[in-house]
């Protein structure tokens, strides 16, 4: 969208994303860092096949994939300035099923987060030595990838301050000051990041929890449900802050 000149001429944008972590009828956002930019990697680590009882004739891409394991957890841990939060998680590791083989390749992979890009970009960095450098200690070699061919490389969502406190002003006017919360950053993504890059934005919530109607579940779980209650102040508060924006701005 943006490539085709969606938000060409656009002066603003702002988004909203129900939350079952606050009550039905909240609202919340916060200025500046909102969600943190989001990364995957996939490493595929080659050593040489052989069978179980004589490890010394292949070159173990097992024991080199796992040494990597290990060291990618020193990247926050001892690289990272404890204020500033990241994160590197390991969510998949394969080599086979062949209980009595040491395999040729190990393929292991998972994901990253920052709130800056410049954190975001160093890990990812980082990520690529250790794994090709760890695992040239086993006489392995390995190869890692972070798809950004398929743009699955997400920025940080990052609220304008001018953006954030439009959506709060119109947000205490519709709903009250006690039903508006600052709400603490999350490592999540979103994709509406993109935009925010672009155009001042501002990324607000609307609370959908309610433990009576089991609204309680995120909306990445088989038990998502939404409190509908909500779906009414979320449009008010949509439709408001476009509608104050444009007749403030004309």
């Amino acid at each position: 969208m943006i490539g085709d000149g969606a938000l060409e001429n656009v002066d603003a944008i702002f988004a909203v994303h129900v939350s079952h972590e606050h009550p039905t009828g909240t609202i919340g956002s916060r200025p500046g860092p909102l969600l943190a930019g989001c990364g995957f990697f996939r490493a595929v680590i080659s050593g040489k096949q052989g069978s179980a009882e004589n490890p010394n004739r292949s070159v173990d891409p097992v024991l080199a994939a796992s040494a990597a394991v290990i060291s990618l957890q020193g990247i926050v841990s001892r690289e990272a300035n404890p204020l500033d939060s990241q994160v590197v998680s390991v969510t998949s590791f394969n080599g086979g099923d062949n209980l009595d083989v040491i395999p040729d390749t190990v393929v292991l992979g998972g994901t990253f987060r920052a709130f800056s890009n410049t954190s975001f970009y160093q890990l990812l960095k980082r990520i690529e030595e250790v794994i090709v450098e760890q695992t040239k200690v086993f006489r392995c070699s390995s190869t890692v990838d972070f798809f950004e061919k398929e743009s699955t490389i997400y920025p940080p969502t990052v609220n304008d301050e001018r953006m954030y406190e439009h959506v709060r002003k119109v947000a205490v006017d519709l709903v009250g000051a006690a039903n508006f919360r600052v709400v603490p950053p999350m490592m999540g993504a979103e994709d509406f990041s993109f935009y925010s890059e672009v155009v001042p934005a501002a990324f607000f919530y609307i609370g959908i929890r309610n433990e009576t109607l089991g609204s309680i579940h995120s909306g990445h779980s088989p038990h998502f449900m939404i409190d509908e209650d909500a779906l009414p102040i979320g449009a008010a508060a949509h439709a408001a802050i476009a509608e104050r924006y444009l007749n403030e701005h004309r």
